[in-house]
């Protein structure tokens, strides 16, 4: 890919650029471009969202640019406020370094890590850690409050009585010096960090730098339909996802979201996705399924897209209990409730399995129940919505 299609090429998921202008400079200085990735690793978790950004990345690496992988293990014990109208809770620095690990592992499915002079991985808390009060302070006169206190969920915050603490207001400087220390030229984020890294702008102007172009990437619903993705509200589709669960969460979203999807997190030409708009509207199924072998295709391979199109519609289509299913082991004495929530782990509330019942989705041994206090024995077959199956075995 040479300089000049990079742009168009990346034009497919790009909201908004800060600047083109600037951009088209630097690519035409033919340098190599230091590109920040930074990361709070609050909860070790990318999903296809997330990797919109890592795409795009991949892109500039294979043009021979590098991505400085900045792993903010200080500022996640402070946590970004980004769309919490709460303060985020402090998290423990052990839970930090697994999360890091586990971070790392699934970025390697998008970008190289294998040479580096395409990849640096950096931690904030390298100049953070022994910053003296003095320069902290430094930092902090050069922006005003009033700058700081303009970013949207902290005045939703103030529309709402509610609390704002110093350390939150002390994130995005921290987030922006990132930028000064890492010499940043370009950076490709969520339009929910834009605030910090216009302040990142700010800060390398203000210690001589150049500023570094920020990229927006388009943000789409999650497989609700609703909300963007996001783990607590379990309406993503995870990189660390099995490719059997990344075909079946596809094959969950709304109609409505099939052409959005194609454009967002596949590369199927954009010709290719004219045609199929009109085909969407006539046999949304197989335009669906078409969708979920790409995303599997994208991050397993081809052969692995075609095995779980053929489980999926053989599961699916014939109605068949799949032969693979996992096994789960419960205590006895216990009841279906119970099983349903081993199934789950710790990813959902007691209300939460509840509702699940309420509405139908629980069957055992391919029959719906609603009775939560219905006996369970060794090796029924409990399913879960339209995908989810788990062979149940009574504890000896």
């Amino acid at each position: 890919m040479n300089r000049a299609k990079i742009i168009e090429d990346i034009s497919r998921t790009t909201e908004e650029i800060f600047s083109l202008e600037e951009l088209k400079k630097l690519l035409k200085s033919g340098r190599q471009l230091r590109i920040k990735y930074g990361i709070d690793v609050t909860a070790p978790t990318l999903h296809i969202g997330h990797a919109v950004n890592l795409w795009m990345m991949r892109k500039f690496q294979d043009l021979g640019h590098k991505v400085v992988f900045l792993i903010g293990d200080f500022t996640t014990q402070i946590g970004d406020p980004t769309g919490k109208n709460k303060t985020r809770p402090v998290i423990p620095k052990k839970e930090i370094k697994k999360n890091t690990l586990e971070f790392i592992e699934q970025a390697k499915m998008v970008l190289r890590f294998d040479d580096p002079n395409l990849l640096e991985i950096r931690r904030n808390s390298e100049w953070f850690d022994k910053m003296p009060t003095a320069e902290f302070l430094r930092l902090m006169s050069m922006v005003t409050h009033a700058r700081l206190i303009s970013r949207s969920m902290f005045q939703k915050r103030i529309e709402n009585e509610l609390d704002i603490y110093g350390h939150e207001l002390v994130y995005p400087v921290l987030q922006g010096y990132d930028s000064v220390v890492l010499e940043s030229d370009l950076t490709v984020i969520g339009s929910d960090q834009l605030f910090n890294e216009m302040l990142g702008r700010f800060y390398q102007e203000k210690f001589g730098q150049d500023p570094q172009v920020i990229i927006t990437t388009k943000i789409t619903p999650g497989i609700d339909g609703k909300e963007k993705q996001s783990k607590s509200l379990g309406n993503y589709i995870g990189l660390a996802h099995s490719p059997r669960d990344k075909f079946g969460r596809v094959m969950s979203i709304p109609d409505s979201l099939i052409v959005e999807y194609l454009k967002i997190y596949t590369e199927v030409p954009m010709e290719e996705i004219s045609r199929i708009e009109d085909l969407v509207r006539t046999d949304p199924m197989s335009q669906k399924k078409f969708l979920a072998s790409k995303i599997v295709e994208r991050y397993h391979g081809k052969e692995v897209a075609k095995e779980e199109q053929k489980w999926f519609e053989k599961t699916f289509s014939a109605r068949i209990v799949p032969s693979d299913i996992r096994e789960i082991t419960v205590k006895p004495p216990t009841d279906v409730f119970m099983a349903v929530h081993e199934s789950f782990g710790l990813e959902k509330s007691n209300s939460e399995i509840r509702r699940l019942f309420e509405q139908g989705a629980v069957s055992l041994n391919q029959e719906k129940v609603t009775d939560t206090k219905r006996p369970i024995k060794d090796g029924d077959v409990l399913k879960i919505g339209k995908r989810m199956w788990f062979r149940v075995r009574l504890e000896n």
